[in-house]
């Protein structure tokens, strides 16, 4: 392309390449020095224009549609937000308060909680194996070191593992399942590991990833759901097919509600898959042996593939509440349940260690057809391996200290010391939020989250509504800028239609936590007066 330029001299003809416009100005420098102020500067403005306008081998308009609609509320535009008023707070921004608590998401040791000396003991010894020499590491640590590094090729964490993971892990991993379980099977052939559980989710998910009778594969999920199913199924379009859980009930499950969703899914979707969350996220519920019992029942009769997102399975707070393993309960149910396919995920991000950034997990499939379990095993080899740290820290999991080795009673007091208080923090959010006028929530029976109903006056959902917000992600945002405190809306969750909610982490440590919510309640009393 030409392009004339005036130097009130002489015409100046200059050939515009599709450079970037500094490579642009580099190469016009000679031309620069003969040319006048004005004339430079239109050259410069052109050569920068023209940069801009060049055509994209990708734009917005023609990404994967699919990730234009997918949302994962937990990481959404609060998060963006609370990251922003942190460095403003950095910059000496004056705000009514000092620091941002996020709140929003289930990061263990962001949110103070301190690393197992057993799990940094072994991942320090496996990330440098001359620690080995040093006496002032114990010898059971040092035995499982040397047991991950002998399944490591050239006994290195920084060699490529197996697509499965480590043999000895996925073995240890079934040992766990089977101790668990009372003693009900378990073969570390059907055990896969994974960088986190949402790595093995999303892995098996894209095998049901099939349109069946000109019909998209339909996946049932609980409503309030963890976002990130809701933004897979976005991103593979797959649908989803949402059932409510009971919030009278302590977000029980009613199996009424299960029937009402396939049948109405069946019109527009084939229904492939449906995702337990026990204990629940965001809801923090434990199911009953008998609610677990009616699902299997019901995947049976409706021929489903049982997702059951067991992450929070060492979570468990309330009196009365136990933790049953979906595989334990369809196993001793007999035939023709115990034939049933049956993915269960399991992550070192949650429970007493909340290492979230190793990403360490696995899967247990069972009852897969051979063929398709090869082809599953195929797919996972495309990305090479889960990450082998997150492999060792999911081993310490599996293969923790036992009684009368050197390190069991300081992981015991390590563990159940992380547990208690956050029994006690469980309750204490529940408490908190039940005496604020306009708020009921439910017990904290498991998990790491308190979702409270909060009905908003009718003014403050006219306001959401004039500055084109929800009216529960207006309240977060209100509460973000006025407290420091970052929540997640309910919205991003899924409820009923007509209700609000937030999701909130018990993580914050209990000093931080007490905080967190006397500022909570100094800013929705200021907030309902305001509005009211």
């Amino acid at each position: 392309m030409m392009h004339n330029i005036s130097s009130g001299r002489r015409d100046n003809t200059v050939l515009l390449t599709a450079a970037s416009h500094s490579q642009l100005e580099c190469r016009l420098v000679g031309y620069y020095r003969r040319l006048s102020l004005p004339a430079v500067i239109r050259c410069v403005r052109l050569t920068r224009a023209m940069a801009m306008d060049a055509p994209r081998c990708l734009s917005i308009d023609d990404i994967n549609p699919q990730v234009r609609i997918m949302e994962y509320a937990v990481r959404g535009p609060l998060v963006i937000r609370a990251s922003e008023i942190e460095k403003e707070l950095e910059q000496g921004v004056k705000k009514p308060f000092t620091e941002v608590i996020k709140a929003n998401i289930g990061d263990c040791h962001a949110m103070g909680q301190q690393p197992l000396t057993f799990m940094r003991q072994v991942l320090a010894l496996v990330s440098y194996p001359k620690l080995l020499d040093d006496k002032s590491f114990p010898d059971d640590a040092k035995q499982r070191a040397r047991e991950i590094l002998k399944g490591c090729r050239g006994g290195s964490v920084g060699s490529y593992t197996d697509s499965t993971g480590i043999e000895i892990i996925r073995k240890h991993a079934a040992n766990y399942i089977e101790k668990r379980d009372g003693g009900v099977p378990s073969d570390w052939q059907n055990i896969v590991l994974s960088a986190g559980a949402s790595d093995g989710i999303k892995n098996l998910l894209k095998m049901l990833n099939c349109d069946m009778h000109g019909k998209k594969p339909g996946v049932m999920v609980p409503i309030p759901q963890y976002p990130l199913y809701s933004a897979t199924l976005a991103e593979f379009n797959m649908y989803q097919i949402g059932y409510f859980l009971n919030e009278q009930k302590k977000w029980g499950l009613d199996l009424s509600e299960l029937q009402r969703s396939i049948d109405e899914a069946k019109k527009v979707s084939h229904p492939r898959v449906i995702v337990v969350i026990n204990p629940g996220n965001p809801t923090g519920q434990v199911l009953s042996r008998d609610n677990i019992e009616e699902i299997i029942r019901f995947s049976h009769k409706n021929n489903l593939f049982i997702f059951a997102d067991e992450v929070y399975q060492d979570n468990i707070y309330a009196e009365g509440s136990k933790f049953y393993s979906f595989k334990k309960v369809m196993v001793e149910m007999g035939e023709p349940y115990n034939k049933m396919e049956l993915a269960s995920f399991m992550s070192c991000s949650k429970g007493y260690m909340g290492e979230c950034g190793l990403r360490g997990g696995y899967v247990e499939v069972i009852n897969m057809c051979p063929k398709v379990k090869a082809m599953y095993l195929k797919a996972i080899s495309a990305m090479l391996c889960p990450t082998v740290l997150g492999q060792a820290a999911l081993d310490i999991v599996v293969n923790p200290p036992q009684s009368g080795e050197p390190s069991y009673d300081l992981f015991m007091k390590e563990k159940m010391g992380v547990l208690e208080s956050l029994k006690t923090r469980a309750k204490m959010v529940a408490d908190a939020f039940n005496s604020f006028e306009g708020f009921s929530c439910n017990p904290v029976q498991g998990a790491m989250y308190a979702f409270p109903q909060i009905k908003l006056p009718q003014k403050a959902i006219e306001a959401a509504k004039a500055v084109n917000q929800q009216p529960d992600v207006f309240y977060a945002f209100q509460l973000l800028e006025n407290t420091g405190i970052c929540i997640v809306p309910g919205s991003g969750f899924g409820q009923q239609s007509g209700t609000f909610h937030f999701r909130t982490t018990i993580l914050p440590q209990p000093e931080v936590l007490k905080v967190m919510l006397e500022k909570f309640r100094v800013f929705h009393e200021s907030f309902i007066k305001k509005y009211a």
